[in-house]
């Protein structure tokens, strides 16, 4: 059995902080974490690149809106409660399902009437970009 590979690494939920998205390597754009202020939006980031993975546990509100915006890395996004509807025809997600994004693709979405807890899992730690989507904007 070969020494170099890394074992695996047990994440307990329950022991992982929910995140401050104001701060950490990528810090969320301040319009986004201003947005999420007092509406009971919440992320933890519960894979933090081992085995070469990020994932993050999202919970919004109903009706919660977020932006067209777009990341520098491709992601899964798995729905786990509730559900949303995403702009310009892209599609509905419910409990169970999936959306793939390609790294760059311009989207935004809101939640519906059950808010949404969905997981976002990427092989990189994505930035957020706004200014790219306000400045291609039709």
């Amino acid at each position: 059995m070969a020494t170099d590979i890394t074992p695996p690494k047990v994440l307990l939920y329950q022991s992982i902080d929910w995140d401050n998205p104001a701060k950490g390597a990528v810090a969320a754009p301040k319009e986004l974490v201003n947005a999420a202020k007092g509406t009971g939006a919440r992320r933890k980031k519960l894979v933090r690149g081992e085995a070469g993975f990020f994932m993050n546990r999202s919970v919004l509100p109903p009706g919660f809106r977020v932006p067209p915006h777009s990341h520098d890395h491709s992601e899964l996004m798995v729905v786990l409660r509730g559900g949303c509807r995403f702009d310009d025809d892209v599609g509905e997600l419910g409990p169970d399902d999936t959306i793939a994004i390609t790294g760059g693709f311009l989207y935004g979405f809101t939640c519906g009437d059950e808010g949404m807890e969905f997981l976002t899992i990427r092989t990189g730690e994505a930035s957020v970009d706004l200014e790219r989507t306000r400045s291609h904007r039709p």
